[in-house]
This record gives C-alpha cells, structure tokens and sequence, in this order.
C-alpha cells in the first residue's frame, strides 16, 4: 500500500468515527425515556403520575421543547399510543390504548367440534359477540392489554390475554373443556306427585315451581305440602306448628336461603310465611342430617331461592281469597340479577268466606267484634353478583309481619276488651362461592335475624293493662369447604359461629308486676364429613360430626360431640336399603302461654337455655328403611327410634296439674312409617301409614312416664290426583288417632283447700280425644294465553264433609267455681279459589 493510500484510508476512518460520535452526541441529547421525563415532570410541577411498568416500560421519544405542562402533555399523548387522564389538580392516571385485531375459532377439546354461539367478551372494552356456525369470531380495535373471555353452556369458560392472538400467523384455535356439575343424586322421581323427589341421601326435595296437585290447596304452600309426607303431621291444623316424628315445632331446624327463621306463618300459623314462588327447593331431613347443620333436635327443613342467573325474565302475579303477591326475576347483565316478591293479604278490608273460617277457628273462644281488623305480608329480595365463573355473591333478605287488633264484648264489662298481637321478622344474609380448583369448593356466609312479638291486652273495663315482648337477635357466620380426595370420594369441612340473644319482657299495671328477662348464647362449632360413593353406585355412605362449645355468659359452659351417619346400599335391583343415625343439640326453645291470654289466642314465646331451668336439649336418633322403587310402583317402610333430653314442662304446653312445675325431662319415640305410591303420567295414587308411641319421663312427677302431648299413636292418609288435558284433580283422607289430654277427678273435681282453688286432675294424659278425619279436594286448570304466558285458575276444600275435629280439651275454674270445659275444635268447610298469570 502507498502512503498516498494510507493518508486516505485514515482519513476516511477519522471521518468516520467523528461522524458517529456527533451521531451519538445528538440522540443523547433530543431523545429521553418516557419514564425519566415522568420524573422530571413530577419534580418540577409538582404532580404525580400512575401508570403500569409495562405500559411506559423502554418507551423512549424526542425531549419536547415546552416548559409547560400542558403541551408537556399533550405532546407525550400525541406521539405515543398512552391516554392521559387527569384525576384531579395534582395526579394523572397514564394507559395504553394501543389496539389490535384477533380472530378465532371454538371447538370442544373432546370431539373438537366446532361450537357456534359461544359468547365472546373482551373486559376493558364493550366488545361482545358469539361465535357463528363454523365457532369462529373476529374483533377489530381490541385493547392490546385486554382479556378476552369466552364462555358457553355445557362448558369450562376460557380467559386469554388479547396479545396472545397477535403472534399468531392464523386466527387462534381454542379449545374447550366440558363442564360437569355434579347434583344429588336422585333415587325416586314424582314422589307422591311431580316437584317430589327422594334423594340419595334418604331426604325429600320438594320443588314447588313443578309441584303438582295435592288435595285441599289450591296453589303451592311449602309447610302444607311437606306434611302429605309420612311422619310429619300438625296435631292443631296449623302450618307453623309441625310435628315431625313426635318432636314439636320448635324441635324444628328451618332455614331459609341459608337463614335460621323464628317465625314461620301467617294468621296464627294457619298460612305459610314462605313465598313458594320465589322458593326454587326445599330439603326435607328426618334423620341422618348432614354435620353441616347444626341444631333441630327434630327435623330440618332447608330452603333456597334463585341459586342461578336467570337468562331471561320470568314473573308472575295472583291472588286468591286471602292474599295477593306478585314476584319476578330480572337479569341486568350477563353476571347480575335480582329477585324479588311481595304478598299482602286484604283481610283488613274485604271478609271472604276463606277468611271467616280461619277467624272462626283462630277466635273460638272468645265473641269478637266486627270492628277487629288483621292483616299479614311477606316481602323478599336477593340479589346474585358473578364475580367470574368461579366466584359468586348472593345478598337475601326476606321480611314479614303480622299485625292483629280485636276487641271482644263480655256481659259484666261497661268498654270491650281488647288486645294487639303483632309479630314482625326481619333477616338478610350473604354468600359467597368459590370454585378455587377442580377440586376444591368452598362456601362462606353470614346472616343477621331479628324477630320481635308485641302483645297488648287491655281488660277490666279499661282499668288492667299486660304487655309482653319477645325480641330474638341472632347472627352467624359459617365457612364450610369441599375437597375432591378421590374420584368417588368427597371430604367437607368447616366452622360456624352463632350468637343469639333473647329478651323477654312483661309489665302488669294492675296488680303491678314487672319482669324482663335477658339471655345471650355463643355457639362455636367445628365438623367434618366424608360422602363415598361406589363406581356402580349402589353404595353411598356419609359420616361425620360436629363438636359444639355452647358458652351462655352467665350460668354455664359446655361441649358437645354429634356423631351423623347415612348410609343406602342397593341389596337388589330396585330394592334399597337406608341405615341412618345422628346426634344433635339446640339451645332455643318455645314456651307456650296459657290458653286464656289475650282472648283465646295462643302465643308463643322464645327462650334460650340456661344450664338450670332449661338444660340444652339434646336428641338421639337411630333409623333404618327398605325401599322398593320402579317406574309405577314405590313402596317404602321405615323403622326409627328417637330419646330428646332436656325438655321443660313450660315448653310442652301442658293444661293440666304440671303447666306450673317447671320440671325437666325427655320423651322417647318408637315408631314405624309405611308408603306406597302407584303413578304413571296421568296420575298418582298413595297410601301412608305412621305409628308413633310416643312417652314423657319425668321423674319428679307422678306417674314418672306417661304419653305424650303429640302421642298420636296412628295416622293415615289415602290421597291421589289425576290429570285430564289442562285440568289437575286432587282427593285426599286424612285419619289420626286422637291426642292424649287429662280429665278432671270426677269424685272430688276441685281442692278448695288452697287459694285460689284449683282443678284435681287424674293422671297425666290418661283419656285420649275422638278420631280426627278430613276429606279434602282441589282442581286447577291451566291456560296458555300466548308462547310465553300461562293463566292458572285454581279451587281447593278443606274438610269438605264439614265435620268438626276435636283438637284439644282442657279445664278452667270460672268465678261461680264450677269447671268449665273448653274445647279447641278444627276447621269447618273451608274453600279457596285463586287466579294466577305467569309469563
């Protein structure tokens, strides 16, 4: 190489480095990273600037040249993709808003067939769509930031970033997974009629949406269809006082929308409390109670509304010839409904013939005036949040109340008397569900309940005045979850805590007297159950256990253990067999006032045990059952044994020589109930027959064991309906064995050595009353006015034949001391008609 061409060749190079380096020079001094110009600008403004790493994150532009803000920012909006947004004087939210266009296809990851109507929502946005025929959609102006999700009945949704579809060179293939939900299992189908059904798990569930006809109603009542089952009775008529197994109402665990409810009916428990049309399933246990559940020595009775978002909106709206109520369910969006109803009954203003009968039955025992004035409603809400297809909210509420003013003349009273009974419930609740895994569920809740009973009476002409008020608070939190161990093995565990408060209070003015009572109980309660079923399912088993701390503040503190087991084996096909036991505790209980308060009108009072007076009452029961079952044909019969502990004479209802001992003890039931039912599409014929021998024991009195209250030693009812077209017919007979009471000594009926005399009574419950038997009917036919509108006329007897049941006997000494007797009798002929439209 000459020198000539080496000066060359340095020349070149030096003009080249010297033009990097100005190169150099002029991006680091025209060019800055977004991030550090936000610095600068927070520094010098004195402002402050949100915004994601990732979407500020290497962005860099060309320093601007303004001092001001304003152009500042103006100048970063208009040379990147950010939207800038001002909060307020000081802060500035910063976003990319950069977008793109996506494309896919749906199939199923099973068959891989294409799924159309697959709906396609992209969050951040208000892009929504469904996949057309071939599963295939297309978006335009997508945020690059956003999730697109897409979701479709019958399977798993699916979420994915919008980016991922960007580095595809083809529209993105997803794939769904199938949705599985597991339900209870059903053993028998159209149980008595259609909306009955026997689960797996020796339960009843009732549906009243697709109850059929039963006899003597004329449209749905939850409590007054439960009681066409064997073992569930009311010896009074009513449906708030039921019986199930020879236990009394209060034995009774009832649960709404997960809620624990102190009142249960309207018009002296003579209608149902419960809309059955906003009620979408009602589980009926008598035994073999699963450990979720804690108190009901007797029975539980387990409701829920709307569980699921309504697709459409449904409604509906009637009357009949005490009430009317109209509800409905409304979507707002795809992840948000309500449901709401309202019943109020017109008792106050408009007398039909519905309502003179219950008034007769209610005022018996007394003249009332034609100037008393009752009336009753119910009204219930909720409300269900998806969060996301694995987490769902739900708020319930439901209120009710029952306001009654009377006035009754006597012959040596210048002004009537006159009381008030009313009866308000007031209770709100909340769940939450989580799907965390396949595999793992859990379910938390709380609820709060109130119930408050105000009763005024008002006699002597005007001078004597009684007041009484029983206020029940209660709340609760429950969190139960459930892990799949195994394919056909499930394990549920959890912890509750219940707070209850009972306040009882009275106020004579003349004599005076004052008494108020106060009590709280905690309730802490752990458990834990196992559920196995075989892969040929013909064996499922359930064990477990709850363990229960009781603490009342002030008097006594105390565990207890509750072993539960339900176990089904299928011996043969068709033939089944159910073992079931459990333990269980209560700490709430009912007295029952004495018969002539407020003018005949039972009233009934909560109170809390005490560890004394009113131990915790504590059950036992040990049942088994064969059942045979067919398309036709079900035929069914159980043996059980139950023993209750800790029962006050004060919560019985006793009318005799022990209503003021106040002693504790326990009844025992043994008994045996029968079923057979034959059904096909038009109709379902039954037959059921129950023994119960049913015995106190309390050793302080005399005899020690004698029947019981409730010992109706036999029951039977023969029922059917039949279906022709659009009209539904229902027939039914009811028989039970009368009740024990107990009779005056007929040789020596009054101690006038005492004062004020008393009644000498003979043993406890030693006569028995007459056979009680009623005939009932009912029919309704159904019109469909249009595709989506249906009309439903009703009409229903109760006790057609008119014949007057004895329900109860019992004794008082009237001022010219002599006996008098009083008797509680059933209901005459009651009819009802209803008119209902749903759409």
């Amino acid at each position: 190489m000459t020198k000539k061409h080496l000066n060359n060749l340095i020349f070149l190079i030096s003009l080249l480095f010297f033009g990097l380096s100005c190169l150099a020079q002029n991006t680091t001094d025209n060019s800055i990273l977004l991030t550090d110009l936000l610095v600068e600008l927070e520094t010098k403004h004195n402002v402050k600037f949100s915004y994601a790493d990732k979407d500020v994150f290497s962005i860099r532009l060309t320093k601007p040249k303004y001092d001001a803000l304003k152009p500042t920012l103006e100048f970063i909006r208009t040379t990147t993709d950010l939207t800038i947004v001002k909060l307020n004087d000081r802060y500035y939210s910063l976003t990319n808003t950069s977008t793109i266009s996506i494309c896919g296809y749906v199939l199923d990851n099973f068959e891989e067939n294409t799924i159309p109507g697959a709906t396609v929502e992209i969050y951040q946005s208000n892009l929504t769509g469904i996949t057309d025929a071939t599963g295939a959609f297309k978006f335009d102006n997508v945020p690059e930031n956003s999730l697109v999700h897409i979701k479709h009945l019958g399977y798993k949704p699916v979420f994915i970033e919008a980016k991922e579809f960007v580095n595809t060179s083809e529209c993105k293939t997803i794939a769904m997974a199938l949705s599985y939900q597991e339900l209870d299992e059903v053993i028998v189908t159209q149980f008595l009629t259609t909306g009955l059904n026997k689960l797996s798990d020796a339960s009843i569930e009732l549906n009243p949406a697709k109850l059929g006809i039963l006899p003597g109603v004329s449209e749905p009542d939850i409590l007054q269809a439960i009681q066409a089952l064997p073992g569930i009775k009311s010896v009074d008529e009513t449906v708030s006082d039921i019986n199930i197994r020879g236990g009394t109402n209060d034995q009774n665990l009832i649960l709404w929308d997960g809620i624990k409810m102190y009142q249960t009916g309207h018009f002296f428990g003579l209608i149902s409390a419960f809309n059955p049309y906003v009620t979408q399933k009602v589980s009926i246990i008598k035994n073999g109670t699963s450990a979720l559940f804690g108190g009901g020595v007797s029975g539980t009775l387990n409701m829920h509304t709307l569980e699921e978002l309504p697709v459409t909106y449904t409604g509906g709206a009637g009357l009949n010839l005490i009430s009317g109520d109209i509800y409905g369910e409304i979507p707002i969006t795809e992840n948000l409904a309500v449901q709401v109803s309202a019943r109020r009954s017109y008792t106050d203003f408009l007398n039909t013939p519905t309502y003179t009968t219950f008034s007769e039955k209610a005022f018996q025992d007394s003249e009332v005036d034609n100037e008393s004035e009752f009336y009753f409603y119910d009204f219930t809400a909720k409300l269900i949040y998806e969060v996301n297809p694995y987490h769902q909210v739900s708020v319930s509420m439901i209120n009710m109340s029952n306001n009654l003013n009377y006035f009754e003349t006597t012959n040596d009273s210048i002004a009537p008397n006159r009381s008030n009974l009313n009866q308000d419930n007031f209770s709100i609740g909340s769940q939450l569900q989580s799907e965390w895994t396949d595999d793992f569920t859990s379910q938390l809740s709380f609820y709060y309940t109130q119930y408050d009973l105000d009763a005024l009476s008002i006699s002597n002409n005007d001078a004597q005045q009684l007041k009484q008020n029983n206020l029940v608070k209660e709340s609760n939190l429950k969190l139960s979850t459930n892990y799949k161990l195994k394919q056909h093995l499930d394990w549920m565990n959890g912890y509750e805590f219940t707070e209850t408060g009972i306040e009882n209070t009275t106020n004579v003015n003349q004599p005076p007297f004052a008494s108020n009572i106060k009590g709280v109980i905690r309730q802490h309660g752990l458990f834990s159950e196992l559920k196995y079923s075989s892969e040929n399912e013909k064996l499922t088993g359930i064990i477990g256990g709850r363990i229960n701390y009781f603490e009342n503040l002030n008097t006594f503190k105390e565990y207890i253990f509750e072993p539960r087991i339900n176990v089904t084996y299928e011996l043969l096909p068709n033939f089944k067999t159910e073992v079931l036991g459990e333990f269980k505790s209560q700490v709430t209980n009912q007295i029952i006032d004495l018969e002539q308060n407020f003018l005949g009108i039972e009233k009934r009072r909560w109170i809390l045990s005490d560890g004394d007076a009113l131990p915790v009452t504590k059950s036992k029961q040990g049942s088994i059952g064969f059942n045979y079952d067919t398309d036709k044909l079900y035929v069914g019969i159980d043996g059980f044994y139950k023993e209750v502990s800790g029962i006050n004479v004060y919560t019985q209802g006793f009318q005799n020589q022990n209503q003021f001992d106040g002693e504790i003890g326990s009844y025992t039931v043994k008994g045996a109930e029968f079923l057979i039912n034959t059904k096909n599409n038009d109709y379902s014929a039954w037959l059921s027959y129950t023994f119960n021998k049913n015995d106190y024991t309390f050793d302080a009195l005399i005899p020690a064991t004698f029947p019981n209250n409730l010992d109706v030693r036999h029951s039977v009812t023969l029922a059917g309906n039949y279906t022709i077209g659009n009209l539904k017919l229902g027939l039914g007979l009811n028989y039970k064995s009368g009740k024990p009471f107990t009779q005056p000594d007929e040789n020596d009926p009054i101690d006038e050595t005492v004062f004020p005399n008393e009644i000498n009574y003979v043993e406890s419950n030693s006569s028995r009353l007459p056979e009680y038997v009623r005939a009932d009917a009912s029919a309704i036919y159904t019109l469909k006015l249009s595709d989506k509108v249906k009309a439903t006329l009703g009409a229903s007897v109760l006790n057609f034949t008119n014949r007057r049941n004895t329900l109860n006997t019992y004794y008082r000494i009237q001022d010219d001391n002599t006996i008098e007797i009083i008797e509680r009798v059933s209901l005459g002929l009651t009819p009802n008609a209803s008119f209902r439209v749903q759409f």
